[in-house]
């Protein structure tokens, strides 16, 4: 498909990858793609609608997490939670929440990297050059509302498949 990627941070056994821009349904097929030819698991977020007869199962078996948007669930301190005690742990997620345009950010990726003491890697995914890129990673201490900026100027330069449809709103 001629994607290339520039990866320079290391994998440890537990961490959550942040991926942006989310703005086309491609972007989880390239991301499993990805994952599958680096021979990574990965869970992934997904919202509940989308785990309906077939494709629920093989979400699920894929590593699909459904999540209720209308609820609030503790879903951030259950993930925290298995985060700390399992041996390993790989979660993706969407700051964005959304393939719409959102400039607020859904940050349950940091509060769960934060609680759970694990690092955050940050991933993009740029349609204009065909590029998957990782090249910084954090974990979350100290000042939280510097740690978001960082993370979000990380990502100001990708391009979505539709990058009208991508912002990392205020900073």
């Amino acid at each position: 498909m001629g994607w290339t990627k520039d990866v320079t941070v290391v994998r440890p056994d537990k961490f959550i990858i942040c991926l942006a821009p989310h703005t086309s349904n491609w972007d989880f097929l390239i991301g499993q793609l990805y994952a599958c030819s680096e021979g990574m698991k990965i869970n992934f977020l997904m919202k509940k609608e989308w785990f309906f007869w077939p494709l629920g199962g093989i979400f699920r078996r894929m590593g699909g997490i459904p999540v209720w948007r209308s609820k609030h669930t503790s879903l951030t301190d259950r993930l925290a939670d298995e985060a700390r005690s399992a041996r390993r742990f790989a979660l993706c997620i969407t700051p964005e929440g959304t393939r719409s345009l959102n400039p607020d950010w859904k940050l349950g990726f940091y509060y769960i990297a934060k609680k759970a003491g694990i690092p955050i890697l940050l991933y993009g995914v740029d349609y204009e050059k065909k590029l998957i890129r990782c090249t910084m990673a954090m974990t979350p201490e100290g000042d939280d509302e510097k740690n978001i900026r960082d993370v979000k100027l990380y990502f100001k330069d990708f391009k979505g498949k539709h990058p009208e449809k991508f912002t990392i709103g205020k900073l």
